[in-house]
């Protein structure tokens, strides 16, 4: 890990304003879980310190690794305790039952989340070098559990007067039921009631009597319904146990300000524990959001180098990237780059074209990755960390200091020279506009002369020609202008470094239904020179975009050739294989035809000698050599084979028998039948093998041995084991 000297970053809040950053956090604050993680995510600025910056980089950038990986970090999720927060600090105070609930439920979420960290460290060092900054306890959630359950009520053995207090009411209860159910039934019987026959008044079970019979049900009446149909009246019988059963409530009541006041003071020495795991789940939240975002928007950490250099290759307008997206628009990436030999860029083009974007993309980009957020960039990108970034963007008219968009713009500049160093990003749109074009233009000359003497890093865009002429003079400036389709007078949203832009003025005015006329009297009235300067820069951009579109089409044709190359490249491996299974097949054959005659060999040997004993010493001898040619193989196997050997022995000593009789048969046909003369093979003719059935041509033969082509493959045979098939064709 990079260590950075410690100094001090500064971004204004006119910057953040310009760059459209708080817009960017309110999308940011949706995707938080809390209501405090919210409110932070509105609140981010800058970082001040490099090192605290890189921490928050890489704690997001290992969050977003969690949605990728199999240890996926916990839910972080809570309940804000703000109000248990400030009770707790007030002496003699205490929490209702349902606000230990969630501090108990805040505990245990942050010492699952702790315990996780640890374990996983490898995987998250720098949020588990934020979690160990948090104690790790489990006593606040050990006295809470021991006086209320997980459905936030207290526990009946939270005191000893509690449980008598309950056990009491339960008896209580279980009368006032009993006798209620007997007036029900005697009443009932009577047709005094209704037919809903009892409902709750006053939280208490009483009988809905018909208003005609309530002198004659004893008891007292709690209320009427609106009609005045029914009189509610709770039983005689039951009156004092209900009584009896109030005053248990009131003492239960009482019971339970005790127990909360104890578990209050219990408690309240873990307060400022309290309120850090609070701020350590709320920053969690805000690491979580940043994740989200930066998979919503394809955002990476790119490399963050102490080297004055800042590389944008493929960078997106965040806030541009998911409107489009929601629309269903492109959006256009563009590459830049600024280092000690190319540190201004002047970019140049019509209106609408991108210009503006191009250079809020820079500035916002650079801005969320000092504010500790990861940018949408391609992985190759590198940037340096900046003092600060200084923008000048839109019309700063200001109206409360009565001050017109120029004035206001010269008081920014000033601004940006008492600001202006080498480790600045100074990012100014429509330089020099606000005033007399000669004039306002000269001005800004000096300004750009001045940011470039102090080696400043910056981006503008312009319209004035004498900017983009000083651009091409200065040696570590350049020009840059935004792709502009010739033909259809279309923006092409595309930076190219290197060349100015037209402004393509008259272009324009053209395609927008401006009388030509007209525009030759506009052109009249300019100067020559300037129209000629115009014209070149606007036939140059032209050159450019053909050479644009030429390099698009090559790049594609590029591609069809590699594809159209894998393909024949496949297709070769497969003939490839294909021919090596041929060999293989012809290897194999060739090796079984050269057994068979030596067992045929052997045979004729047999036939005529009649000597077992040699027989069954040359097999072994062919058996032997065989053996000799494949792998060394263990004693265990060696006996199976030992034994196979002399099955396979026996299995040819018959075989051979079998073959003796079929030779001497032969003989005996052989000598009733005259043998007809063997055709004397050339090459050209077309044979076989006396066993195969495949078909080839003599390409060659050499003593007593051809040389066959079968097409696929060749091979070489004994002319002896070779059937004449057909003549070479004239």
């Amino acid at each position: 890990m990079l260590i950075f000297k410690k100094i001090m970053i500064n971004i204004n809040e006119k910057t953040i304003n310009d760059l459209q950053f708080p817009t960017l956090l309110e999308t940011l604050s949706s995707i938080c879980n809390t209501d405090i993680g919210k409110q932070k995510a509105l609140e981010i600025k800058p970082f001040k310190e490099k090192e605290e910056l890189m921490e928050a980089l890489l704690q997001t950038s290992e969050y977003v690794s969690s949605f990728q990986n199999n240890n996926a970090i916990p839910n972080h999720g809570f309940e804000v305790i703000n109000h248990e927060i400030k009770f707790l600090a007030i002496e003699d105070s205490f929490l209702e039952v349902g606000s230990f609930r969630k501090i108990a439920n805040i505990s245990i979420t942050v010492n699952t989340l702790l315990l996780f960290l640890k374990k996983f460290e490898e995987y998250y060092p720098n949020l588990n070098k934020r979690a160990i900054q948090v104690e790790y306890t489990k006593e606040i959630i050990a006295l809470i559990e021991d006086v209320v359950d997980k459905y936030g009520e207290i526990k009946d053995n939270a005191s000893v007067d509690l449980l008598n207090i309950r056990r009491n009411m339960n008896t209580v209860r279980g009368k006032v039921n009993q006798s209620f159910g007997i007036a029900l039934t005697q009443y009932n019987s009577l047709g005094y009631l209704d037919d809903i026959k009892e409902s709750f008044v006053q939280n208490r079970r009483v009988l809905a009597v018909l208003s005609m019979y309530r002198r004659k049900v004893k008891g007292s009446i709690l209320g009427s319904s609106k009609t005045g149909s029914i009189a509610y009246i709770e039983p005689e019988t039951t009156l004092n146990y209900s009584r009896e059963l109030s005053n248990l409530e009131y003492e239960e009541k009482e019971e339970i300000t005790k127990i909360l006041k104890y578990l209050t003071d219990r408690i309240r020495p873990y307060l400022s524990l309290i309120i850090e795991y609070q701020e350590f789940l709320s920053d969690i939240d805000v690491t979580a959001a940043k994740a989200k975002y930066a998979v919503k928007i394809n955002a990476i950490l790119p490399t963050i180098t102490e080297e004055r250099r800042l590389f944008f290759k493929d960078a997106f307008h965040p806030i541009l990237y998911l409107n489009n997206k929601e629309n269903k628009l492109v959006t256009y990436p563009q590459t830049i780059e600024l280092e000690s030999n190319n540190r201004i860029i002047v970019i140049s083009g019509p209106n609408a074209g991108g210009k503006t974007i191009s250079l809020k993309t820079v500035g916002l980009l650079q801005l969320m990755l000092q504010s500790g957020m990861l940018i949408p960039v391609h992985e190759r990108s590198e940037t340096f960390l900046f003092d600060r970034i200084l923008t000048d963007i839109g019309d700063n008219q200001s109206i409360e200091n009565h001050l017109s968009t120029y004035s206001y713009r010269l008081k920014n500049m000033n601004y940006f020279l008492k600001k202006c160093n080498s480790k600045t990003l100074f990012l100014i749109d429509e330089f020099g506009t606000g005033s007399d074009p000669e004039l306002g233009g000269a001005l800004a000359e000096i300004f750009l002369e001045e940011f470039y003497n102090r080696e400043a890093f910056g981006i503008i865009t312009t319209h004035y020609s004498n900017l983009k002429i000083l651009a091409n003079e200065l040696p570590f400036a350049m020009n840059a202008n935004m792709l502009f389709d010739e033909k259809s007078l279309e923006p092409m949203y595309k930076l190219v470094l290197g060349q100015a832009g037209s402004s393509f003025t008259f272009e324009v005015a053209q395609k927008n239904g401006i009388p030509f006329g007209l525009i030759n009297r506009a052109k009249k009235k300019i100067e020559g020179g300037k129209v000629r300067f115009d014209k070149t820069i606007a036939t140059l951009q032209k050159e450019r975009s053909k050479m644009e579109k030429t390099s698009q089409t090559l790049k594609e044709e590029e591609m069809k050739a590699r594809e159209e190359g894998k393909k024949m490249e496949n297709i070769n491996i497969k003939i490839k294989q294909k021919l090596e299974s041929y060999q293989e097949l012809y290897d194999s054959n060739q090796k079984l035809i050269y057994i068979g005659q030596k067992i045929d060999d052997l045979a004729s040997k047999y036939f005529n000698r009649k000597n077992k004993k040699e027989l069954v010493a040359e097999f072994l001898k062919i058996i032997e050599i065989e053996n000799s040619k494949r792998i060394k193989i263990s004693t265990k196997e060696v006996k199976a084979i030992s034994d196979k050997k002399k099955e396979v022995i026996q299995e040819v000593s018959e075989k051979v028998e079998i073959i003796r009789a079929e030779k001497k048969e032969k003989k005996l046909k052989a000598n009733l039948v005259v043998e007809k003369p063997k055709p004397a093979l050339k090459i050209g003719d077309r044979v076989r093998m006396f066993d195969g059935k495949s078909i080839g041509t003599i390409d060659k033969i050499e003593k007593n041995k051809a040389l066959v082509n079968y097409g696929v493959f060749t091979s070489t045979v004994n002319l002896e084991a070779l059937e004449f098939v057909e003549s070479k064709k004239k």
